[in-house]
């Protein structure tokens, strides 16, 4: 039996296959996930992890155990199993562990209506009664039974309802679905649209053979890259394993701020329902709460951490979210993440208009930021004291403690935040221009990196 408490996270359960998370396991959590629910009926999904199918199956007989009937949706991404869970009703489950490498595995629960579970909303009970029931066995007198459905093209058709791309012109578009599940859900979604496909590595493969499926990293996107600009295409997406977080790239190969992606999706939303909040994580530039206000909406600052802004959204009634991350949440889908309605989204903007991607985007791009810079720390809390003293008493230099130390200046900011599972520090630095930029970037790197 592994330990529990090694592969309960804050917000899912993640680990290495067989070694933290095996078929016994996943039985006990679909017992305990049952139970703790009280769910007479919930929805499984998977990706296409070799682990995945055996893992949902072993859940599943321990949901059925409780006798809760369980719909098995089979293959789909993160957001489709939001999508079972919001239309029906039902509490869910999706096994998959994004982006990690393939000897990972995991499962994203939530509650009917696609509400997240935390360790804060019932996580940690399904982990404790789970591991009772590995010490007792699982038992149960059954009499729940599982039937397959597939909900693909439901979800595709729903997802076309909340968008018009009715009168976009012709698009070129290179989709980089990194084997994961985007090669599965992206030829539906896309089907009957104006849309030539360039499509890169769509075939479903756990292994990740071509790259891993973690569009964040530079290295991830050269392919990607170099068939947007070689195909002549409008733009191009790519998306991590379970399809939940979309990447943009734009006709000159250039990648996209996932900033600038929520500037110009606020926007699009505001138009429908002006004065609403809009959510933005404290490390997205200072153009999107501006572009925000200049358009009507209510700029609303949370920490970084998708279980935050989803909270934040749920209490605002915020009609869209977005993160540095490139998770994009809309309160039409049930405040859940989708990274192809985001999708969908830039390329309706982009089809309504004639100019190129990058110069239609040019609006919203105001800042120059660094990226995100980690530093391996071994006294985080003495850095960021070292740091604090640093800036204090200089003109126009303001704190605040939010997530990390932010520290904004006249024409500039920065955020230095620990991590909360390795001995890293996460530097976020954000100018008026790149000089400028740098040099903060830099001052504050000299007394961080000291700490090493």
């Amino acid at each position: 039996m592994g330990d529990l408490a090694s592969i309960f996270k804050a917000y899912d359960v993640r680990g290495v296959v067989p070694d933290e998370l095996d078929e016994e396991i996943a039985e006990a959590v679909g017992a305990a996930f049952a139970e703790i629910t009280e769910a007479r009926e919930l929805v499984v999904a998977c990706d296409m992890r070799e682990s995945s199918r055996p893992l949902a199956a072993a859940f599943a007989r321990g949901a059925t155990s409780r006798g809760a009937d369980v719909i098995d949706a089979g293959l789909g991404s993160t957001d489709l199993l939001y999508y079972a869970s919001g239309s029906r009703g039902l509490p869910g489950v999706m096994f998959t562990a994004s982006h990690n490498p393939a000897r990972y595995n995991g499962m994203k629960m939530c509650r009917p209506g696609a509400v997240p579970i935390s360790g804060e909303t019932g996580l940690t009970e399904i982990r404790d009664r789970a591991a009772e029931l590995l010490r007792s066995g699982v038992g149960g007198s059954g009499g729940g039974t599982v039937v397959r459905e597939d909900l693909l093209k439901g979800y595709a058709g729903h997802l076309r309802t909340l968008i018009d791309l009715s009168g976009i012109r012709p698009l070129k578009v290179v989709v980089d679905a990194g084997n994961g599940m985007g090669g599965h859900t992206v030829p539906s979604v896309f089907a009957g649209l104006p849309i030539e496909l360039t499509p890169l590595y769509f075939e479903l493969d756990g292994s990740f053979p071509n790259h891993e499926a973690n569009p964040l990293e530079p290295a991830n996107v050269v392919d990607l890259r170099k068939a947007v600009v070689e195909v002549g295409a409008d733009l191009g997406l790519a998306y991590d394993g379970d399809a939940d977080r979309c990447w943009v790239i734009d006709e000159r190969g250039e990648s996209v701020s996932p900033s600038t992606i929520t500037a110009l999706i606020a926007v699009r939303e505001l138009a429908g329902h002006p004065g609403s909040p809009i959510i933005h994580n404290l490390i997205t530039s200072k153009s999107v709460p501006e572009i925000v206000s200049e358009h009507g909406g209510v700029p609303v600052r949370t920490r970084v951490g998708h279980s935050y802004i989803k909270a934040e959204m749920a209490r605002t009634g915020a009609i869209f979210g977005g993160e540095h991350s490139a998770h994009y949440y809309f309160r039409d889908f049930w405040f859940a993440d989708s990274g192809m309605l985001a999708a969908l989204h830039v390329l309706a903007a982009l089809g309504e208009q004639r100019l190129p991607l990058s110069e239609m985007l040019a609006r919203y791009t105001r800042y120059a930021a660094s990226g995100e810079i980690n530093s391996t720390v071994a006294d985080q809390a003495a850095a960021l004291e070292e740091i604090r003293e640093r800036f204090a008493g200089r003109d126009g230099v303001t704190f605040d403690e939010l997530d990390g130390l932010t520290v904004d200046g006249p024409d500039w900011w920065f955020n230095l935040r620990p991590s909360n599972t390795e001995p890293l520090l996460r530097l976020n630095a954000e100018a008026a221009d790149e000089h400028l930029m740098v040099a903060v970037r830099d001052e504050v790197l000299a007394v961080v990196r000291r700490q090493l």
